[in-house]
Parts: C-alpha cells; structure tokens; sequence
C-alpha cells in the first residue's frame, strides 16, 4: 500500500520523480507554465489584499484606510462590515484567502504537460475560477455600487484576482478538453 504522499504525487504529477517535476516546472518556458505562474502570482496578490481585510474582520485591525478620493467614495470599513461580508457565518475575508490557496496549490500542482498527463488538474482550476470570478462580480457591480454604495479598494483588488485567474487558467483548460476529446 502506497503512502499518502506517494499517493497524492501519483495523482498530481502521474508518478513524475520529484527531482525531474522540480527541474520541469522551474525551467519549463512553455505558454501553460507561464500562464500558471501568472496564477500562482495573482493568488499571491489576492491573498495579500484578503489578509488586510480579515485583520479587520477578526478585530485585530479596527480600521481600514481608504485612498483619499471624493468619488468613488470608499468606506473599507463600512463594506467589510456589512451583513452581506458576514453572511456565510463568518467574515468573508477567510474565505476569499482560502479559494486564492487553493486557486495557487492547483496552479502549482503538475508537471509542465499536465494538460496531457493529469487533465483533470486544469479543468478543475477552470472549475473553481468561475464561480469564484462570478462571486466576485456580484460583489463589484452589485454589492459595493448598489447595496454597500461604497468601494474597498482591498476587495476591488481582490475581484480582479479573481477575473485574472478565470482569463489565466482557461487557455490550459480548453487546451485539456481538446487534449482529451482527441483520445
């Protein structure tokens, strides 16, 4: 019986020795690495903007500032505060960090090829990208102009992270669906 590691690097890198997955995925220059560490970086800038806010919403922060506009008004504090930023049981900050982990561990899951070897791995980092990317729509176009009738800048950053992950991880996934509609 296999390991839990041997297990889980057989269904990520489809038995790919770590010495040669490490060697792949740091000198690999091909269009599907690229766009995967455009990922790993927006998730890095997600996480960094979500991080703010869920020291706000947890009280370790008690005030967010905001630029210094007169229009769009921003009010970080008045959005991250709302019923709508607590309406999932807890502050939607953590939960923002959590899909930008995961969106970065599949992002960094695979070799170079994976599209071929573990097309499952793109198609599901298509899979978690749009209904992230349609949460993070309704926050910007509906939730802050409409109901909050205020901006955070932290959580603008965070849904265009979230549109460029959907845009980065959808060339690797069509790539995957064709890859497999040829076998």
């Amino acid at each position: 019986m296999r390991t839990g590691k041997a297990a889980l690097r057989g269904l990520l890198s489809d038995e790919m020795p770590p010495h040669e997955l490490q060697q792949r995925m740091q000198h690999d220059e091909g269009r599907d690495m690229r766009l995967r560490r455009g990922t790993v970086m927006v998730s890095l800038a997600g996480i960094a903007s979500m991080a703010i806010v869920t020291l706000y919403q947890t009280g370790r922060v008690k005030h967010l500032p905001d630029p210094p506009t007169g229009t769009p008004h921003f009010h970080s504090d008045k959005v991250n505060a709302s019923e709508e930023a607590f309406g999932y049981g807890m502050p939607d900050g953590p939960l923002a960090l959590l899909a930008h982990a995961v969106n970065l561990a599949v992002a960094s899951a695979g070799p170079p090829d994976r599209r071929r070897r573990t097309p499952w791995l793109p198609l599901l980092a298509f899979g978690l990208a749009v209904p992230q990317a349609a949460v993070a729509a309704k926050y910007l176009f509906h939730q802050m102009p409409k109901v909050d009738k205020a901006w955070c800048p932290y959580c603008v950053i965070d849904a265009l992270t979230h549109f460029a992950t959907l845009a980065l991880v959808s060339p690797e996934a069509v790539s995957a669906l064709r890859q497999r509609d040829r076998h």
